[in-house]
């Protein structure tokens, strides 16, 4: 039998860390259960953009979540590297959208608008601009601006959470958790290879969310395949980060992350024949010197999808004790941040975090 922790956090990615980190910051002791296989996570299959403004608009319900957590790593990343030494590699540096057709150039015009209504830095570069400020890049109508989203590198967040939480006095195990344990209508813990006893539990599994047991209600979360390539950024090209309406081309280091697919393919997160060819034909237009370029490696993660695309996050009304933050599809890396916070905030007791309603756990299964 295992003592028992304040909080047990199902799942050692991004999300999972970023609460272990804030819980274990507020003085709870905090146990992260991590199954431990270094594949198919989702956060292996992100490019770390910070997107917030040039990949969303004033109909998300995400929009100012993905502001604050954006805004969370600007004080994040120097802080975690005081603390641990590693760089996450987070780069302010701006993000363009470029429009693929007048159709999408006045989409994305109306966002800009909207957006500066709302207060936030935004601009709108047309074909002339795009070309003086990215001449490497396909043509096009314009381009959206936001020159306060920023990227960072996954891995090294990873990193440097885990490095941080256990600074901070949190526990972490490698075990595969199958369930969640309960007596009445509250929570103890959580099963694996042992039973771990805990007052709290956060589930934040990712994809593999769905299959723990004990739960009051199914966990609405997919796994759906993404497939990336990294090449060799091109030389004489200052780095940046570029968006299409279906591709995308960041910087990190000497390489150019590009991407990326959207497949449902089950717990199968292998790079497929097909899927690289595809990406590159879309890169390729999105940024032509790129054809030309060397294929470093490729690789696929599984992001954990919800019906709405919105992720799961909060308490769960029927069983006390129990909390979710999973289902952050393509936005894992973007809000784990501000999902740290979130939780920390919601499990003591704080209600002044904004309204969280879109996200509340039993909208898929309020009937049930």
């Amino acid at each position: 039998m295992t003592q028992a922790s304040d909080v047990i956090v199902v799942g050692g990615g991004p999300v999972g860390l970023a609460c272990a980190r804030d819980l274990a910051d507020s003085g709870r002791k905090v146990l992260v259960l991590e199954r431990g296989t270094p594949t198919g996570e989702g956060w292996r299959a992100a490019a770390g953009m910070l997107a917030a403004q040039a990949s969303t608009g004033g109909e998300d319900p995400l929009f100012e979540l993905g502001i604050a957590s954006r805004e969370r790593y600007a004080e994040l990343a120097p802080a975690l590297k005081e603390a641990t030494g590693v760089d996450i590699g987070f780069w302010q540096e701006g993000i363009a959208r470029l429009a693929a057709d007048e159709a999408d150039a006045g989409e994305l015009r109306s966002s800009v608008a909207w957006q500066r209504q709302q207060g936030h830095l935004c601009d709108w570069f047309d074909a002339s601009e795009v070309r003086a400020r990215w001449p490497w890049v396909g043509s096009g109508p314009g381009a959206l601006w936001a020159p306060r989203d920023a990227g960072l590198d996954p891995v090294a967040l990873v990193d440097a959470l885990t490095r941080d939480a256990l600074r901070l006095g949190a526990t972490i195990v490698q075990d595969t958790v199958t369930g969640i344990s309960r007596v009445g209508n509250r929570v103890t813990g959580a099963r694996g290879r042992e039973h771990y006893h805990g007052g709290e539990v956060v589930i934040a599994a990712g994809a593999w969310s769905r299959l723990l047991s004990g739960v009051p209600r199914p966990i609405s979360v997919e796994p759906i395949r993404g497939q990336m390539a990294a090449l060799r950024w091109p030389e004489g090209i200052p780095p940046a980060i570029v968006l299409g309406r279906d591709s995308y081309v960041c910087a990190r280091g000497a390489e150019a992350v590009v991407g990326s697919t959207m497949e449902h393919a089950g717990f199968q997160p292998v790079v497929t024949d097909a899927a690289p060819a595809e990406i590159f034909t879309r890169v390729s237009a999105l940024c032509p010197v790129l054809a030309r370029g060397e294929v470093l490696r490729t690789w696929a993660g599984l992001r954990p999808v919800t019906p709405d695309g919105l992720p799961i996050i909060g308490r769960e009304p029927r069983l006390a004790g129990l909390w979710y933050a999973t289902g952050h599809g393509r936005n894992g890396v973007l809000l784990a941040a501000v999902t740290g916070v979130l939780l920390s905030r919601l499990l003591a007791g704080e209600n002044e975090i904004g309204d969280l309603s879109p996200l509340r756990p039993e909208r898929f299964w309020e009937w049930g």
